[in-house]
Order: structure tokens, then C-alpha cells, then sequence
């Protein structure tokens, strides 16, 4: 089987972090966003994943010959010029994804993470016999989101409202796809988008149906909906891994800590909290509900909570962090700092506080 996992965009709802890397390769729990897209598509049999690209396209063909020999899995690159929405793409990668078998090819967007039934979605797609099958997820406001309006007892869908005023249903387009190759026919080389565009037309049709997704599931693209993702994340890995997460007295809740990092005496740290390889956390230092990526010091005494701290960064002794805090990479905060949500772009110091959530240049 073959997948192809949507990576274009510049990811600016995640700045400063994306100015260094492309999104798909900012770290979610220690590892490249992406990466746990193409492990979870490795266990169950898919051996070619080809990652549509047009941003940084350099950085992401490197990161792609270090994953494929770890892997063993074929990772190929198809190269936008220009943008071409969410279903142009599929088209202009229609040569490496279309190769006779009639398989079903998988299409993830990037930034979605989930515990990814994706086994479960081939059998669904196999029993209704429909030319595609899409995931949804239920959600408390669907009012924010298009929605997906089908059958319950088939899953059959019937059509889409974007941002319904009234309830017309809670379940949501959750970014994960099952297409037969005769989707790719309906596509033409253009800007198109898959929501809108191509999945009404399989609907009106009959041949669309949809899987409420089991789990937790996020789109981790903004950094508040990311340490959201983090908090489910956890959660779920407490339940299927629970010794992959830290343990001790100085841990509160569900913590991931990579093992060559360094944690001081007296720290408290937890819950929802990952802390990347090479880091160094001081003696006395609080933190929750933050990402702290590799390379990272935080001195003693600091106390950061909400935030995401990009990678070698240094926070200061005494320093206090807090209300969705980004800091990209190699950010310096001085002793007795105090961030209340500065977003500060990489290769920089704050010298004086951050009283108010504002962008330092």
C-alpha cells in the first residue's frame, strides 16, 4: 500500500518555531510531527509514503534519507511550484501513488495526531465497498468547523456545511483519508481542495462514506491547540505504553523525558509536560503543560507552565514563563525574567519582561 501525507505550507500559525524548520518536523513528544504519521503507517504494511512538499524542500529531503534507512520504508518527495491546495497535490503525485494494484492509498495532513486506527480504516473501506472513506472526529462546537453530515447506521455521507449556525451534527473532518485510485481521476492539476471540491462530488454520488475516528484526535498546527494535543497524547500513551513515560517522586501526572536529558534535585515537573533529548533542567525547576525541545537549559528556580520552549534556548534562574509563551530557537531569557505569552523569535535575549502576550522581533 502507498500513502501520501500533506506537508506543504509555511506553518505560520506556528512561528517562530516554523522559521527554523518546516512544521512537519517540529518536535510533538520528542519526535517530528510527521514521524508519527509514517510509523504508524509502517506497522500496517504501507511501504511507500510520498510527502508532498514546497516549503524548505532541502530540509525535508534530508530529514527523508534519515528516516527511510531507519525505517526501511520508501520515502519519495513530490515538489510543488506553487500551491496547490489539498487535493492539487494527489494529482501531480498521481505517477508514484498509482502503480496497478487497486490498493487503496492513504492521505494524512501533517499537522493531525491521533492514535491513528488506520487497520481499522482498511476494513471499513473494504466492508462499504464506496470509492472513499474519510475519518471524523466528534467535537463539543462544531459551529468552528465544516461538518460532516451522514448516515449513523452506514456511515454514509451526505453532505458537508461549513460552520453551521444550527446543530446539523458534531462530527468533523479529522484530516485522514482512504481513496480508491479512482479518486485521482476526478482531480485535475490545479489548485483544488479535497473538502470542498472533490469529496461533495464522490457524496452526491453515494460512494463517500465516513469512520468516527476512536480516541483522542488534534490538529497540533497552533501552539495552544498543540499543548492541548500533548495533554491527549499522553494520556493515550499512559494507557497502551505507560513505560515510556517518567516516573519518581519529583513527576506529577504524565511526563516524557528523553534519556540523555538532565533533571536537578528538587524539581517538580508534570503534568503534560516533554522534555527533549540534551536538555538540562537545573535544581529547583517547575514545569507544566510545556514542551521543552533538545538542547534546551532551564537554570534554577525557573517556573514555566503553557509554554513551548524552542530548541537551545536558555531560560534564567528565577525566571517565570507562562500564559502560551513560544520561544523559538536559541532564545536567551535573563534571570528574574517574567514572559506573560511573548512570542520571541529565534537568535534572541530578553533582557526585560514580557508583561503582556506580544511578538518581540
Amino acid at each position: 500500500m502507498k500513502a501520501l501525507i500533506l506537508v506543504g505550507g509555511f506553518g505560520t500559525r506556528l512561528r517562530p518555531l516554523t522559521l527554523s524548520v518546516p512544521k512537519p518536523l517540529v518536535e510533538f513528544a520528542n519526535k517530528p510531527m510527521i514521524l508519527h504519521q509514517i510509523e504508524a503507517l509502517e506497522a500496517i504494511g504501507v511501504n511507500e509514503v510520498v510527502l508532498a512538499i514546497s516549503y524548505q524542500p532541502e530540509v525535508m529531503l534530508n530529514f527523508v534519507k534519515e528516516i527511510e534507512t531507519k525505517l526501511g520504508i520508501k520515502i519519495t518527495c513530490s515538489q510543488e511550484t506553487e500551491p496547490l491546495g489539498t487535493a492539487g497535490p494527489l494529482a501531480l503525485a498521481r505517477d508514484k501513488l498509482i502503480d496497478g494494484s487497486g490498493e487503496p492509498i492513504f492521505v494524512l495532513n501533517s499537522d493531525v495526531i491521533s492514535e491513528y486506527p488506520l487497520k481499522e480504516m482498511i476494513e471499513f473501506h473494504k466492508s462499504h465497498g464506496g470509492e472513499a472513506s474519510i475519518m471524523v472526529t466528534k467535537v463539543d462546537e462544531p459551529s468552528k468547523y465544516g461538518v460532516v453530515v451522514m448516515e449513523e447506521s452506514t456511515g454514509q455521507v451526505q453532505n458537508f456545511v461549513e460552520k453551521p449556525k444550527l446543530f446539523v451534527g458534531n462530527k468533523i473532518n479529522a484530516g485522514i483519508y482512504l481513496l480508491d485510485p479512482s479518486v485521482l481521476d476526478r482531480i485535475e492539476l490545479k489548485p483544488t481542495s479535497i473538502e470542498k471540491e472533490v469529496f461533495p462530488k464522490i457524496a452526491a454520488e453515494k460512494k463517500l462514506h465516513a469512520m468516527v475516528l476512536p480516541g483522542f484526535w488534534m490538529d497540533v498546527g497552533q501552539p495552544r491547540d498543540y499543548i492541548t494535543g500533548l495533554r491527549l497524547y499522553l494520556d493515550s500513551l499512559k494507557q497502551k505504553s505507560p513505560s515510556k513515560l517518567a516516573t519518581g517522586s519529583h513527576i506529577v501526572g504524565n511526563v516524557l523525558v528523553d534519556e540523555s536529558a538532565q533533571i536537578g534535585e528538587g524539581c517538580l515537573i508534570g503534568p503534560d509536560v516533554s522534555i527533549g533529548s540534551g536538555c538540562v533542567i537545573e535544581s529547583g525547576v517547575r514545569l507544566s503543560r510545556c514542551t521543552v525541545m533538545r538542547g534546551v537549559r532551564i537554570k534554577k528556580h525557573a517556573c514555566l507552565s503553557s509554554s513551548i520552549i524552542g530548541w537551545h534556548s536558555t531560560v534564567g534562574q528565577w525566571a517565570r514563563v507562562e500564559n502560551m509563551t513560544i520561544l523559538g530557537e536559541d532564545v536567551h531569557v535573563r534571570d528574574e525574567i517574567y514572559s506573560n505569552g511573548g512570542v520571541v523569535l529565534s537568535h534572541k535575549e530578553i533582557k526585560s519582561s514580557i508583561l503582556k502576550p506580544e511578538i518581540v522581533m
